[in-house]
């Protein structure tokens, strides 16, 4: 693992707290590796925060997962023609289908035409004509990324919450508004602090 200079000290921190069997499968590698990659450069409670993310919001997998339900259950919930047309417009669903095609998808659950509009500004890809490209696990990444960092999912920023050093339970706790309100806050805060422990383990630069 090219992200931290001591990978068996960062893989042990984890393993001893039990966030990861002992025999890590290859999607989990994988998942990882895209995670760290993509948030190269930044702060140890930043990338702690986002790698606690998407083990919640991946059920531990580690890999981008795609909203469940059906294309009625999309209609209802985000279509312009569904139960929600507030939602709907302020997710960009202008046209029928959209609730479908752009349902939640990767690591923060990618939702709404407007949202993957910014993504392929943004990252100089495509999304609104591949949207099944935001669960390729680089890609859901580079969406985290930039997403928590700037505020795409709910006008609150990783900035707003978490310093640019360790970071504390609290801070952590509180970072949850960036994605979700305080849903699973507790939960997800405790991910990110052990992470963060790995990742000071292994050297996180």
């Amino acid at each position: 693992m090219a992200f931290t200079r001591d990978p068996g000290a960062f893989f042990g921190v984890l393993r001893n707290d039990r966030m990861l069997g002992p025999d890590l499968s290859q999607s989990e590698v994988n998942g990882l590796n895209a995670i760290t990659t993509a948030a190269a450069g930044w702060p140890i409670a930043w990338t702690a925060y986002l790698l606690g993310t998407a083990y919640k919001e991946t059920a531990h997998t580690m890999l981008p997962i795609a909203e469940y339900g059906g294309d009625a259950y999309f209609f209802r919930r985000y279509d312009m023609h569904g139960n929600n047309p507030p939602l709907a417009q302020r997710l960009g669903n202008t046209q029928p289908g959209d609730g479908a095609r752009f349902k939640g998808r990767g690591y923060v659950q990618l939702t709404g035409r407007a949202n993957y509009a910014r993504a392929s500004r943004e990252l100089g890809h495509d999304f609104v004509a591949r949207p099944d490209d935001a669960m390729i696990p680089l890609w859901a990444a580079k969406i985290a990324r930039l997403g928590m960092a700037e505020g795409w999912f709910t006008s609150k920023r990783l900035g707003d919450y978490l310093p640019h050093g360790i970071g504390a339970f609290s801070q952590f706790s509180q970072a949850r508004r960036i994605i979700n309100g305080m849903d699973c806050a507790a939960e997800i805060a405790g991910y990110a602090a052990t992470f963060q422990r790995a990742l000071q383990a292994g050297g996180w630069a």
